[in-house]
């Protein structure tokens, strides 16, 4: 009996010192999401999705803890914590549904980072891509109707094929001085030359990464951080289209402000290299 006393006495103790770390962490948490909305108001002159508020994952252990955005719309509310529901990264940076709606997930450690705050703002464009229109845009895609779940990552694109280099290299090029001929010229070659699921995966990476990186962008200029350029070296890979990306839309919303958006418009835009930029 004196063994079964301590064997509960130490559960109990270890179940009240779990209680006591997640009451903590959600308190952490708490404080350091609190500044939130005030880079959210200075950020409004960016991009109005930038006052869209979504629910914050913050990952631990194998566990997701919640924070919804309060009905007052002041902060986020702790909710609850659960399981993650597959593998993520140490450190995962990502925007994905959790029971429905598109959330920013992140660690803890985010918040230690000079631009933790704008990283989850660019998490929240996601959200607000996958609010807005994301589903019935990759419907229309044979990518997206495929079977594969992570398509957006694992794709094997032609990175290395020579045609394609040299279009995106010069495409790059043009977009540096805004030179619009040559930008068309670059798109309807690559959509010549890649086949159709190859042009899908680019186009969709420039439009759903190169979008958050634009606004990633311009809040980090605002609040005076260096520029997010990761991307922009060769050999290209898959977050070159984040980087190229970001500067054809730069492009097309110079000309087409309403674009700007617009993100459903902005997409089939970008789909149809001979109406622009």
């Amino acid at each position: 009996m004196a063994g079964l006393f301590c064997i509960l006495c130490l559960t109990g103790s270890c179940m009240k010192a779990q209680d006591m770390s997640d009451e903590f962490f959600i308190r952490d948490c708490l404080v350091m999401i609190q500044p939130l909305p005030a880079v959210q108001q200075k950020a409004l002159g960016i991009h109005p999705f930038l006052g869209r508020r979504h629910p914050i994952a913050v990952v631990k252990d194998d566990q997701y803890y919640l924070f919804d955005p309060d009905s007052a719309g002041q902060g986020w509310h702790y909710s609850y914590k659960r399981s993650v529901p597959f593998p993520l990264p140490p450190g995962v940076q990502a925007s994905f549904p959790i029971d429905g709606r598109a959330t920013c997930v992140v660690t803890r450690q985010v918040f230690d980072k000079p631009d933790g705050h704008i990283i989850i703002l660019h998490e929240f464009m996601h959200c607000t891509q996958y609010d807005i229109c994301e589903r019935p845009l990759k419907k229309s895609l044979q990518l997206g109707r495929s079977s594969d779940p992570a398509w957006e990552i694992m794709h094997p694109f032609p990175y290395d094929d020579p045609v394609f280099t040299a279009q995106y290299d010069t495409m790059l090029t043009a977009l540096d001085s805004n030179d619009r001929p040559r930008i068309r010229a670059c798109r309807m070659k690559l959509r010549q030359h890649l086949n159709p699921v190859d042009y899908e995966f680019m186009v969709w990476q420039e439009w759903k990464e190169g979008f958050a990186r634009l606004i990633e962008n311009r809040l980090r200029n605002t609040f005076g951080l260096a520029d997010n350029a990761y991307g922009s070296e060769k050999p290209y890979h898959r977050i070159t289209f984040y980087a190229g990306g970001e500067k054809l839309i730069g492009s097309l919303v110079r000309d087409n402000p309403d674009l700007f958006c617009d993100i459903e418009s902005l997409f089939h835009v970008m789909m149809r290299p001979g109406d622009g930029p």
